[in-house]
């Protein structure tokens, strides 16, 4: 792919005496599903948060479409079409499916919830809406609160949340964490969908799932990348095998 979205440059992030992220380069294309793949603690999610505009680099700099994004939050990145989901489901509760993902349909469209309005007067909006509901499998939960579906079906609602705000760059940090077999069959078969929609960043600890969606990967060791190839070139990479994959995991 010779489009490149995404360009990280001399990225540094410490906490204190500790190196999180030392990364030279890195780039992802416009279209792929990009893998992040990592042991615990290889700085993966620090790596997220600074792309998303939550955490600032010691130093280095982000380019976005070939623009420098490095000082900017994440509101001003959500604008520029960056959105993202989180290791920890962020989502309201209390509110139904439908209400979740219109909140974030009509942010994008300037004219959120007002106090003195009709949210449901819009109807463009609540199409909008329920077709990402749709394209995420849950038409048939559409007035469910969100407090009671699966952990499985709140973490496809929050990808729901996130495509609403209409990102052309989606990073999402390990959106099958906590799921059994079925549920990741599910959004797994998700991901692969949303590859003719939008780009994907994707952080994730199953293996098999990186494997299978990615179009190329990223190895993060101790803060830094050590390899990043296709699935293939990663799979009989002896560094990748020696330091991450080795033991445990040998896709």
């Amino acid at each position: 792919m010779s489009d490149t979205l995404l360009v990280v440059k001399g990225l540094r992030k410490s906490f204190g005496g500790v190196l999180a992220n030392d990364i030279e380069s890195l780039a992802i294309h416009l279209g792929e599903t990009h893998a992040i793949i990592g042991p615990n603690g290889a700085g993966k999610t620090t790596l997220i948060s600074q792309l998303a505009g939550e955490s600032f680099p010691d130093s280095g700099d982000i380019l976005y479409q070939k623009r420098s994004i490095t000082k900017l939050g994440p509101a001003r990145r959500a604008r520029l079409g960056i959105g993202r989901s989180f290791q920890i489901t962020s989502i309201l509760f209390d509110l139904s499916v439908l209400d979740n993902v219109l909140l974030a349909v009509q942010a994008q469209c300037g004219h959120a919830y007002h106090f003195w309005g009709d949210a449901y007067a819009d109807r463009d909006s609540i199409k909008c809406a329920q077709m990402y509901i749709r394209q995420i499998g849950l038409d048939n939960r559409v007035s469910s609160l969100a407090r009671t579906l699966s952990h499985g079906e709140q973490r496809q609602l929050e990808i729901a949340v996130a495509l609403a705000a209409g990102p052309r760059l989606l990073l999402l940090d390990e959106p099958m964490a906590g799921m059994g077999l079925r549920e990741s069959e599910h959004m797994l078969s998700l991901l692969g969908q949303l590859k003719s929609h939008v780009t994907v960043l994707l952080v994730e600890h199953d293996m098999g799932a990186v494997f299978a969606i990615a179009d190329r990967i990223s190895v993060l060791v101790e803060g830094r990348v050590i390899a990043t190839g296709t699935p293939e070139e990663i799979r009989i990479n002896r560094q990748v095998e020696e330091a991450y994959l080795g033991e445990s995991q040998k896709c």
